[in-house]
């Protein structure tokens, strides 16, 4: 059976398709396809290929994964509000403040996280993120006209809201930019392919798939440096400066999961697993002395899979979580 966390993410993810558009573009996937997911129409692509400006109302929890203007009006008090905001792994997020009417001295707030927070759990995590928890929080009540944009590290954001009168609210538009060396990404997918590159910073970054997934890494290069491979120790990962590592667990923050493996020797071919956790992620550690760099792919466990784990190179784990 799904764990707790596994259908609060997939209720997101879902959630996040059914976003991409008002009620009338969504289509909905064969049952037998992968999981019930929704899909933009092929009139709202068209609509915003012709270069219109996506317009709709906020929910009080809510998930958006396409650029736009967005107006969240209160119509009762709403005291525990989000929305989430995911981009592909290659874009950043601009949220620009339009219009807001709150009362700050009320009890309302309105607040940018750079990241995501579920359950308590923080992705990035801290020991991923390039700023302090405390400096990932922008709160309008606290900024105000100083600091009318914000920009997030990495494919995701959120926002969290606090609004008690009706009729108060705010208006956003929401705008991505091109990210040149992806670090920290949520994948908004159960299967891809990705190449994650870290050149000469000192700096750790993740990539998170939320499902159970066979993840295929085909090629490792780490501390390259001068057009040669520096020799790494033979035993282990121990006090290596940059290396792989795979993660697994039941939460968001990639510090609080269980460490599956360690990859800390370059190679070209093809090393696979099997992680039957709720959450799976990738996670590149570098010392900044050299470029890094690791290609994979992944795709969603399915139950001939889970059945057939002999066949795997490597041994699997969580399989009693799904």
């Amino acid at each position: 059976m799904p764990s707790a966390f596994q259908f609060q993410c997939h209720f997101v993810l879902i959630f996040l398709a059914a976003s991409k558009g008002e009620t009338r573009y969504l289509e909905v996937r064969d049952a037998a396809e992968d999981e019930p997911f929704l899909l933009l129409s092929e009139d709202l692509k068209r609509e915003l290929s012709a270069g219109q400006i996506y317009r709709r109302s906020l929910r009080c929890i809510d998930m958006l994964s396409i650029e736009g203007q967005f107006t969240f009006t209160a119509d009762q008090p709403q005291l525990h509000c989000a929305t989430f905001f995911i981009g592909e792994p290659e874009e950043l997020i601009t949220i620009d403040y339009d219009f807001v009417n709150i009362d700050c001295q009320g009890g309302d707030f309105l607040k940018v996280f750079d990241g995501w927070i579920l359950k308590g759990e923080k992705f990035p995590s801290s020991l991923d993120h390039p700023l302090p928890t405390s400096q990932r929080y922008v709160d309008f009540c606290d900024s105000g006209n100083i600091q009318r944009s914000v920009r997030s590290s990495q494919n995701v954001a959120m926002i969290f809201f606090r609004i008690h009168q009706p009729g108060n609210g705010f208006t956003v538009t929401v705008k991505k930019n091109t990210n040149l060396f992806p670090c920290n990404v949520i994948s908004q997918t159960p299967s891809g392919r990705f190449t994650m590159v870290i050149p000469h910073q000192h700096r750790n970054c993740s990539f998170s798939i939320i499902y159970p997934v066979v993840i295929k890494i085909s090629d490792l290069i780490l501390g390259h440096l001068n057009g040669l491979f520096l020799k790494k120790p033979s035993a282990g990962c121990a006090g290596v400066g940059d290396f792989v590592e795979l993660l697994g667990g039941t939460g968001l923050d990639p510090s609080k999961m269980f460490p599956l493996a360690d990859l800390c020797h370059s190679f070209h071919g093809s090393a696979q697993m099997k992680i039957g956790c709720d959450n799976t992620v990738l996670r590149m550690v570098s010392s900044g002395k050299h470029i890094n760099r690791v290609t994979f792919e992944y795709h969603q466990l399915d139950l001939q899979e889970t059945e057939n784990r002999k066949e795997n190179s490597i041994e699997e784990f969580c399989f009693p979580s799904i």
